[in-house]
């Protein structure tokens, strides 16, 4: 993997799909059936590598083929935004980096969060532990900063319709997926950030996710250096033609995408 400056940020889009990918199964519309491969999208996730760590935001259900695809070879924490399917359902590949680092990997988030896992993966957490279940040091997380392995993480409390979601700023980069809603004291905590990454589910209006519209108009008040889209359905539309239409600073991020802040 690409090396960079210890006091960079190198995020990795390893998805940027929504809870059902893209393409969806049985669609035939335009955008599923592209051979644009940045209209192809594994359910939304990201990696980032900074002084050294690797971590990983979310592990949804394609969490094993995003870490072949990028060639990861070690992974430091797990840090979880909520509780959905699409979100955590990749859980259980993290014991290969348990078996070939001999180490257990740490997993962050709120309390809520960290009990829905016990309860989604009951055999991990048994006490008479199966012999393949992951390793796992559970750590719980409230709206506080707090660090992992010396980064300082900063809680983004927004509402993905009625469900508390957490968003990330590390640094100068914000990461905000599954929101409908973000508070003016918690969109504060973005500010000043040079990358702001947020979810537009689809053009129209969504009870539980922004639209792009919405996003848009989000990212136009904060005004980062760069703007990205993520957790993108397929009624967004095709991508080339959907970013010749964004401000110029906005952009749909891709699977794949590489950025350094």
């Amino acid at each position: 993997m690409q090396k960079i400056n210890s006091d960079r940020i190198k995020v990795t889009f390893l998805g940027t799909g929504t809870s059902i990918g893209v393409p969806v199964i049985t669609c035939d519309c335009p955008v599923c059936t592209s051979t644009n491969p940045r209209d192809k999208r594994f359910r939304t996730s990201i990696m980032i590598e900074v002084s050294g760590f690797t971590f990983v935001i979310d592990c949804g259900p394609d969490f094993r083929i995003q870490m072949l695809r990028e060639n990861v070879t070690n992974l430091d924490a797990v840090i979880f935004t909520h509780e959905h399917r699409d979100h955590i359902a990749g859980l259980d590949d993290v014991r290969a980096f348990n078996y070939v680092l001999n180490k257990k990997i740490d997993i962050y988030g709120t309390p809520r969060v960290l009990e829905a896992i016990r309860v989604e993966f009951p055999y991990i957490f048994s006490e008479t532990r199966y012999f393949g279940a992951p390793q796992l040091e559970l750590h719980p997380i409230d709206e506080k900063p707090f660090k992992v392995k010396g980064i300082e993480f900063i809680p983004i409390q927004v509402l993905h319709e009625k469900l508390p979601v957490t968003g990330f700023r590390i640094g100068d980069f914000t990461y905000i997926t599954d929101a409908s809603f973000i508070a003016d004291e918690e969109l504060e905590k973005v500010m000043g950030s040079r990358v702001v990454v947020l979810n537009a589910l689809r053009n129209s209006k969504h009870v539980s996710h922004f639209s792009v519209g919405e996003a848009v108009e989000i990212l136009k008040k904060l005004r980062p250096e760069a703007g990205y889209l993520t957790h993108l359905s397929h009624f967004v539309g095709l991508h080339d033609e959907v970013n010749s239409r964004l401000p110029d600073f906005i952009q749909l991020a891709y699977d794949g995408l590489k950025v350094i802040v």
